[in-house]
């Protein structure tokens, strides 16, 4: 009977965990990710001639 308690006790920890890991995996996925917008060429280039006159 031990035995059979232990095993028990074994699959709900790996149920938990793989709750778990699921969980976190959709978080994941549910994050919005965002980039930053490049910045102007033109201000870029303003930039680069202003210390190219200095």
């Amino acid at each position: 009977m031990p035995l059979v308690l232990l095993l028990i006790i074994c699959i709900v920890i790996v149920l938990i965990i793989a709750a778990a890991f699921g969980f976190a995996v959709s978080k994941g996925y549910e994050y919005k990710h965002t980039v930053d917008p490049l910045p102007d060429e033109t201000l870029d280039d303003n930039e680069n001639n202003q210390k190219a006159d200095t």
